[in-house]
């Protein structure tokens, strides 16, 4: 199979329109060929491309901010002489002094099909700007892996922010491309919008990465396909006190904290709700973080393993898998300060405290909090979501 960059590298015809145009590109570390090439250095090597500009979303186009909301400068490549500038810097959002520098700009990043990884927040604002300033967007397609399964909450009206850029699900289950052609639908923008799909994408085998292509990080914990997998669930830890395991090799594969027995934790998760651990198996582990929460100090915790023969894609749930070891915690320590307060501006938000932010509302974080609630009530809220949310996406679905 071919990522959409492959198919504009060595179909000269797919870059017809692009002669005589300034060209941009938004990439990361993970925006590379099939030969391992960054997309960049491919792009400028091609007599009939014209790269004038660039862009890095969060992290950096060279991925090397660890941490969240780590701003990352503008710069001057310093191979192509062009400027890279940054969208997670001084501003989010292009500015008219950068649309200026292009006439298309090429959008070439690997996402992890959750609604708040920022890199769709980013394609949102590009397809904003390139409507506001008559400017052409092409999105060089790549895969979701995480696949096609929908899961959680859609955001509610009110709770827009730069990790939910719009009403949808915590898994949606789309690729960028399709994501695109979904916010110009929603948003009814008027902009010159081309994508330029994946040859021989399928969500299975691999159920959505596939499995003769290596994975680079597109951002700096996001290390393999198995946490891409997980995290649609492990993400909300970083609302909650518990670690996520930023700090150790597995990061947003397991969670923990020095203050709680993962035994017990497990042991409740399967009484309370085991029909949302099918399809992956929980381990209790150990482990010490070097840096984060917990830095330095023991935690008990328990990691996720989507792998392997006990691996069943359609019956993985991460966002109800979370939910429940958040739930499992309250019951267990009904007093445990589980939530990270509003002191902690998670994303630049004001008075709100990260889970909600993360969740697009209060809901789960008021199921979980709730002592009476069952696995039922937040399935009750819950599936509808998801029902609409799959027809909603059909129109825009552009494989398989």
């Amino acid at each position: 199979m071919k990522f959409g960059i492959d198919r504009l590298i060595t179909e000269p015809s797919l870059r017809a329109d692009l002669a005589g145009k300034r060209v941009a590109l938004l990439a990361h570390p993970a925006s590379v060929t099939e030969n391992l090439v960054h997309s960049l250095d491919a792009l400028a090597a091609l007599d009939d491309v014209n790269v004038t500009a660039a862009f890095g979303p969060q992290h950096g186009m060279r991925g090397d901010k660890q941490d969240n909301m780590v701003e990352t400068q503008d710069f001057t490549d310093p191979i192509h002489q062009i400027p890279v500038f940054s969208l997670y810097g001084e501003v989010r959002r292009p500015s008219g002094q950068m649309m200026s520098t292009f006439d298309t700009v090429l959008i070439d990043m690997q996402d992890l099909g959750c609604r708040i990884y920022t890199f769709i927040t980013s394609l949102r604002y590009m397809l904003e700007a390139g409507a506001a300033h008559g400017k052409s967007v092409w999105v060089l397609d790549r895969p979701n892996p995480a696949g096609r399964p929908v899961e959680g909450l859609i955001l509610r009206e009110g709770w827009e922010s730069f990790v939910g850029a719009g009403a949808m699900p915590m898994r949606h289950g789309l690729t960028l491309g399709e994501m695109g052609h979904w916010f110009i639908d929603r948003l009814g923008l008027s902009v010159d919008y081309r994508v330029i799909e994946m040859e021989g994408w399928q969500p299975a085998p691999g159920y959505g990465w596939p499995t003769d292509r290596i994975w680079i990080n597109p951002s700096p914990n996001a290390p393999n396909v198995t946490m891409a997998r997980a995290y649609a669930g492990t993400v909300m830890v970083e609302g909650a006190t518990l670690s996520e395991g930023r700090g150790t090799t597995r990061p947003l594969e397991i969670f923990g904290a020095p203050d709680i027995d993962a035994r017990r934790v497990i042991a409740e998760m399967q009484s309370f709700a085991p029909q949302w651990l099918h399809g992956c198996i929980l381990r209790e582990c150990w482990f010490e973080p070097t840096f984060h929460k917990h830095a330095g100090k023991l935690c008990h915790g328990v990691q996720i393993h989507c792998e392997g023969p006990s691996y069943r894609h359609d019956a993985f749930r991460p966002w109800r898998l979370q939910a429940l070891a958040f739930k499992a915690v309250r019951r267990l320590y009904p007093d445990y300060p589980l939530w990270r307060g509003k002191d902690f501006k998670y994303e630049y938000t004001n008075d709100m405290l990260a889970i909600d932010v993360i969740n697009g509302g209060p809901l789960l974080r008021e199921w979980v909090d709730n002592p009476a609630s069952t696995a039922d009530d937040l399935d009750a809220i819950t599936i509808p979501d998801e029902d609409a949310w799959r027809a909603q996406r059909q129109p825009f679905l552009l494989y398989g």
